[in-house]
């Protein structure tokens, strides 16, 4: 009787300190997530840039919007998929989850989550109209692969594929089809651009999964992080930053404009903090903490890959 009071009154909580539609909204789409998918967005269009020597203003905005629109649609579909499988439960360490709080119906997320995905298609037709068949897989494939990250028979967010998958999307397909809207074609370039934004998307995933550890395996989830462990998610993050350095390496190989890539090696120095942060017995403070810091850390790298790249383009042009 107590618990069930108890839980009433964490219920009525959650009703009274309930945001204004606006504020709910902004909540629920998680906008601090957005660098994660406009970052390969832009990086494939300095690439299609590069390689097709036109810079399409369309292209970009388009494939923006488009990449917005799904990234918001899965993070309102996980959301309410979260509560409804019992993952995110009153005992939560990380960022609000409105689902969760009460302050909507997992109901009312998921119909947000198809007018997401609805925009979606209706950014994406255009970019369907400039690149063709590739392009309408790529979209699809997106689409499905939004809703299979929370739901269905085998939901990737719950086993041990979630990085991989991250970094497939958010990697090489984005900055590929973006590229490939430019030129026709998927060069060596767009892949390793792919793996230079990617991998850093993939870091954000490894990091959320660490801090739920405990949570997630009494959800009955079997994500890496609980394969590895906290000191295992340590050392992958490691690999991650040398998977990055080795790819902007191989970029930069490449000659020509893609030596701009060495300038994303200094950046990669600003990831050590984020690493130092996350001790074995580190505070889930510290890990929503080193969850912004990688957020940010790609945006950054993502910013001055490209703007290595524009430069040396610009001056080997002269």
């Amino acid at each position: 009787m107590t618990s069930s009071a108890n839980r009433h009154d964490a219920d009525d909580q959650h009703g009274n300190d309930r945001p204004g539609m606006a504020r709910l909204a902004w909540i629920a789409a998680r906008p601090h997530t957005l660098p994660l998918s406009l970052s390969p967005v832009l990086a494939g269009s300095v690439v299609g840039w590069i390689e097709s020597g036109s810079f399409r203003p369309d292209i970009l905005i388009a494939g923006g919007l488009a990449a917005a629109a799904i990234q918001i649609g899965t993070n309102l579909h996980n959301d309410a998929s979260d509560t409804l499988n019992g993952t995110d439960s009153a005992d939560r360490v990380g960022p609000i989850r409105v689902s969760q709080r009460g302050w909507a119906t997992p109901a009312q997320m998921l119909r947000a989550s198809h007018l997401a995905f609805a925009l979606a298609i209706l950014f994406g037709s255009y970019l369907v109209a400039l690149g063709g068949l590739p392009i309408l897989l790529i979209g699809l494939i997106s689409i499905i692969a939004a809703y299979g990250y929370s739901s269905g028979p085998w939901p990737i967010s719950r086993g041990p594929f979630g990085e991989l998958f991250v970094l497939v999307f958010f990697g090489p397909v984005a900055v590929g089809g973006i590229a490939w809207l430019h030129t026709g074609q998927l060069g060596t370039a767009a892949v390793l651009v792919g793996l230079i934004v990617g991998l850093p998307a993939s870091m954000v995933l490894l990091i959320n999964n660490a801090r739920d550890i405990e949570s997630d395996r009494a959800a009955g989830r079997r994500t890496l992080a609980i394969v590895l462990g906290r000191r295992g998610s340590r050392r992958l993050f490691v690999v991650f930053l040398l998977a990055v350095a080795a790819s902007l390496i191989m970029l930069a190989l490449q000659g020509g404009p893609w030596l701009g890539a060495l300038a994303g090696l200094g950046g990669l120095l600003t990831a050590v903090p984020i690493w130092n942060r996350l001790g074995e017995n580190a505070p889930p403070e510290a890990f929503n903490a080193s969850l912004k810091g990688t957020v940010r850390f790609q945006l950054a790298l993502t910013a001055v890959v490209c703007a290595g790249l524009l430069l040396v383009a610009v001056l080997g042009s002269f």
